[in-house]
């Protein structure tokens, strides 16, 4: 008797510029027999920008990670059932790769372990890790990345590692706490170079480099220069 393999495919999506989607990316989305999301809005108009049109979708909310088997989404239960049945499974975050500061690492594990004869394949595409390391013209040959810092428990200590490591760091930022950030680095490591990555891919695109206390004042002088995504860079000392 043959048996099918039930296939899941965590797919990169763009980042901003719905463009930078890989033709791979577009074919799995059009095969798969579902395609989970962290948000289905977004992912449809991901899908709808580029043809894709009538595809059954479903949630995987970011609450999600790490919930036992018994505890999960109606999305990611019907998700476990195509992949069970023999079908094929497309999950796409927001932004960018799956699993990079993101639910997907949590969804991947569960996948493996509720259907361990699945197939799980990456479809490889758009990072802002990697875009932000592309334009910052800094020496990365060694770095580390830390996703987002503690919003409270922890935070000091994040940054006091910062800005001690002998290695370049690289982490995420929102726009409501990137001047708490800079203020954090500017009384640990006043004189240490740092890059902002913000929006990247988008209309508004840029990035600066200066101490933090000079991209303070950048800010205060311009406000729109705080709005947006960010990749922070911390060049090694």
């Amino acid at each position: 008797m043959f048996l099918l393999m039930s296939t899941f495919s965590v797919v990169a999506t763009p980042i901003g510029n719905l463009e930078d989607v890989t033709l791979r990316a577009l074919r799995t989305f059009r095969e798969a027999d579902l395609i989970l999301c962290e948000d289905t809005r977004v992912t449809s108009k991901l899908l709808a920008a580029h043809g894709i049109l009538g595809k059954s979708l479903a949630s995987f909310p970011s609450d999600d990670r790490g919930r036992d088997a018994e505890h999960l989404a109606p999305g990611v239960r019907k998700a476990l059932a195509v992949l069970h049945d023999g079908g094929k499974v497309a999950f796409a975050t927001d932004a960018g790769t799956p699993g990079i500061s993101d639910p997907g690492g949590a969804l991947v594990a569960l996948v493996r372990a509720e259907v361990p004869e699945v197939k799980i394949e990456a479809i490889a595409g758009p990072s802002a890790l990697a875009a932000a390391l592309s334009v910052a013209g800094v020496p990365l040959a060694r770095f580390r990345f830390l996703g987002f810092p503690p919003h409270k428990k922890g935070r000091e200590t994040f940054f006091r590692e910062v800005a001690t490591s002998d290695e370049a760091s690289v982490f995420y930022e929102s726009p409501h706490r990137l001047e708490k950030a800079l203020a954090s680095l500017d009384k640990l490591a006043p004189s240490r170079r740092v890059v902002l990555c913000r929006e990247l891919t988008k209309k508004f695109e840029e990035v600066a480099h200066g101490t933090p206390a000079e991209l303070i004042s950048r800010i205060a002088t311009n406000p729109n220069a705080s709005r947006g995504e960010f990749v922070v860079i911390v060049p090694a000392a």
